[in-house]
């Protein structure tokens, strides 16, 4: 996260918080993977606060190596898989299904790309100007048709569901992707994550309306079913 440990490790326990009580809002066994990003984000944020504060530190080169890896794990291996998968195990439409699994394997080659380049090249993360820096030795060449493809993977579903309102966190995903590449570009990776941490906080207002709506439609159901018991005891 930018700025400093003490922001990512506040940022990282509010992110949290709010993720358990979006687990809390969950009426649907098949929601129980999307409700669990926001508190993926969180902790993963509160990785990030230990590698602020053992990257001035050599003598704690073991936990900085951990959070970096730990970090870059959920950010390059998890994400281009969790997110499709939690859109298709909530997604009830058979057409959309159908896309959301071919995204779902190409998140599935992403992941394992990302997770050849951690095993076989070098990370080194370092503090500029107030953000967290990962830098590596990734095959330059397919560095932008990787990330194209992670973007593929990890915004693209949230516009194929038909799940009310994920298309809005699809747009505000983009735009922050968007304003970082602009802005942050050299940080990419770090402050990415962190406005996509912050944004995922929209899940919470998704699944809630949603338990609303599931609530009304089941006392709807219960009124018309006691409806129906009357008129045939008439």
């Amino acid at each position: 996260m930018c700025f400093s440990a003490e922001a990512s490790f506040a940022g990282g326990v509010i992110i949290s918080s709010i993720g358990i009580a979006t687990i809390k809002k969950i009426h649907n066994p098949s929601q129980i993977v999307f409700a669990c990003i926001p508190l993926f984000f969180g902790i993963q944020q509160i990785v990030e606060g230990f590698l602020w504060l053992t990257l001035p530190n050599p003598e704690y080169l073991s936990i900085q190596r951990f959070s970096t890896y730990a970090f870059l794990i959920m950010a390059d291996i998890i994400w281009p898989l969790m997110i499709p998968f939690s859109v298709l195990f909530m997604e009830e439409n058979k057409k959309r299904k159908r896309i959301l699994w071919i995204l779902l394997m190409i998140g599935l080659f992403t992941s394992i790309y990302y997770a050849y380049c951690l095993i076989s090249f070098n990370v080194n993360p370092q503090i500029m100007e107030y953000h967290v820096q990962y830098n590596s030795d990734f095959p330059k060449s397919l560095m932008i048709p990787a990330f194209i493809v992670y973007l593929i993977t990890t915004i693209s579903p949230l516009f194929v569901s038909s799940i009310k309102r994920t298309h809005l966190l699809g747009v505000l995903m983009f735009l922050s992707c968007l304003v970082t590449a602009i802005f942050f570009r050299q940080y990419l990776t770090s402050v990415w994550c962190f406005f996509a941490a912050l944004i995922s906080g929209v899940i919470f207002w998704i699944l809630r309306d949603s338990k609303i709506k599931f609530n009304f439609d089941y006392l709807a159901l219960l009124k018309d079913q006691l409806i129906k018991n009357k008129t045939i005891n008439h």
